[in-house]
């Protein structure tokens, strides 16, 4: 039996634009700006020679049969199989699923490194992340995800497209900075992005935000930009809305997730503890993360 690991950095998204004009699915994405945390996916996978090629997923520990985005990197890879195998798919995911954290991504793209070395494939890394990249988009749980995913950092993907097509700049001192957030609830990316009124209010906006933050990347603006973004998409939760009042009542800066129903912010590690509790005031009982900037994109892992 054969085994590898892979882990990718969850990723919180504050404002992007629709690019998926184009028919090839590795020029399709977004450009948009976000963060990667230190808490992503984890994925292991172990294979074996069989009579017949046959695959099972779980998450945390749960064996499931909805895990599409996996379930489409599996067909595309396995396609590259000499002869069938087994193979069993882990994934732990460390951030709320569904929830505007990239975890469709993570997983994607976790998966397809983890495949691509316990069954000796013989892919490049740039290779395998485009295998990732065209089943989020296919499975529309994502569009720059697994880009983000691959840079980490706090940054600006300015060109949209696959790894290797797409780019990006990255904010030069993340270890300075930290992220805050209290999650609520998942919200349906696809649902989102096939809305038209939705993708409408995203682009009348999001190009103009991705080419100011390209000129001068700073977190404060970031905040600032992602807050305006969050109020003209306007599809923030009640109970969501609340925290972001109560955040500006405090004085702390604060904007939702793209898309989830979660509350975040990105600031100096000093400001942490500060926003921090801005937010456990705002909703007693709710648990608020603080969690630091992850430099390293996704990789194997051993």
């Amino acid at each position: 039996m054969r085994e590898a690991s892979a882990y990718a950095p969850g990723h919180l998204t504050g404002f992007f634009q629709i690019c998926d004009g184009p028919k090839d699915p590795l020029l399709k994405g977004s450009r948009g700006s976000g963060v990667s945390i230190t808490r992503g996916v984890r994925t292991r996978v172990r294979a074996e020679p069989s009579d017949t090629t046959t695959y099972a997923i779980s998450i945390d520990g749960q064996v499931t049969d909805e895990a599409f985005v996996s379930e489409n990197v599996l067909g595309k890879m396995v396609k590259r199989l000499d002869e069938p195998h087994r193979i069993t798919v882990d994934h732990i995911v460390e951030t709320p699923l569904g929830a505007g954290f990239g975890s469709s991504g993570g997983g994607a793209i976790t998966l397809a490194l983890a495949l691509n070395e316990s069954l000796d494939l013989g892919l490049s890394f740039l290779e395998a992340t485009r295998v990732a990249h065209v089943a989020e988009i296919e499975c529309r749980t994502g569009l720059g995800t697994v880009f983000a995913a691959v840079v980490g950092g706090f940054g600006v993907l300015y060109k949209p497209g696959a790894p290797g097509i797409g780019e990006a700049t990255k904010y030069d001192r993340s270890d300075e900075l930290s992220v805050v957030y209290l999650h609520f609830g998942p919200m349906a990316t696809k649902d989102a992005l096939t809305d038209p009124a939705v993708r409408r209010k995203i682009n009348e906006l999001g190009g103009r935000y991705v080419d100011r933050i390209w000129e001068d990347l700073r977190p404060d603006l970031f905040m600032e930009l992602s807050r305006s973004f969050t109020e003209h998409v306007g599809i923030y939760s009640p109970r969501l809305r609340a925290v972001l009042d109560a955040a500006d009542k405090g004085g702390v800066p604060c904007t939702m997730a793209m898309f989830g129903e979660v509350a975040f912010s990105l600031v100096s590690k000093d400001e942490a503890k500060e926003v921090a509790e801005v937010l456990r005031e705002a909703v007693p009982g709710r648990r608020v993360e603080v969690v630091r900037v992850e430099e390293r994109g996704a990789h194997l892992t051993r």
